[in-house]
């Protein structure tokens, strides 16, 4: 097998075992529209502490379901009410200073943006390093969670592909991947660059991960080929 085919091989094995968006998990249905724009942009804001990805996963969902759904939504909960939801997400470490930074984000969003990201995207006229800019204006976002809002977005937001950041290079370096990221974009089909990309994020922060890819990619060279 050359090495491209091993290397596509290595692809689709981690789509098929861990290939879904950090949006999806947290039940987001991503659309170019302002509501779960937002609700990503929390989830952004959440997943860049220093806290697992899971219980960021969970507190988003908890905000959600507590109806925060929307910048005037979080802006009007009480203080103690994002507290609540993030405490019943576990995100206990940093829910006191992050339901402030919450609240005054989705304060700093209306006022700037009328509330909707898609003004941003105007503004960034197409330019993912002017987007990553504009982004870290809102509280509580810093490259990190610029770089984790954009990986996201890419698959409505077409301009930005492929965004593959830092920490999507880790993960395929880890995999015996390209990590040039237009030679790494190649191996998977365009509609599939933020499922990868997100992916490759789990196989940079989880051995594990690395591990079924290699556990599945060997068992398939060892299966026999029909005649």
């Amino acid at each position: 097998m050359s090495t491209t085919a091993t290397r596509r091989e290595t692809a689709r094995a981690l789509l098929d075992t861990h290939g879904q968006t950090y949006a999806a998990q947290a039940g987001i249905r991503l659309r170019d529209t302002p509501q779960p724009l937002y609700q990503l942009l929390v989830l952004a804001c959440l997943l860049s502490a220093r806290i697992r990805a899971s219980v960021a996963v969970d507190a988003a969902r908890e905000l959600f379901e507590a109806d925060m759904r929307t910048p005037r939504r979080m802006q009007d909960a009480t203080w103690q009410q994002r507290v609540d939801a993030l405490g019943a997400g576990h995100y206990r470490r940093y829910d006191e200073s992050t339901s402030t930074t919450l609240g005054k984000g989705a304060a700093f969003l209306r006022e700037r943006y009328g509330g909707d990201l898609r003004r941003l995207r105007e503004e960034a006229d197409g330019d993912p390093q002017r987007m990553a800019e504009l982004l870290q204006e809102l509280p509580g976002i810093g490259p990190a969670g610029a770089a984790i809002f954009l990986r996201e977005v890419q698959g409505i937001w077409t301009e930005l592909e492929p965004y593959l950041d830092g920490k999507a290079v880790q993960g395929a370096e880890r995999l015996g991947l390209p990590t040039a990221p237009r030679r790494l974009a190649k191996l998977v089909s365009a509609q599939q660059l933020a499922v990868f990309a997100a992916a490759l994020v789990r196989a940079a922060l989880d051995t594990s991960v690395v591990e079924d890819v290699r556990e599945r990619t060997g068992a398939a060279a060892r299966k026999p080929h029909s005649r």
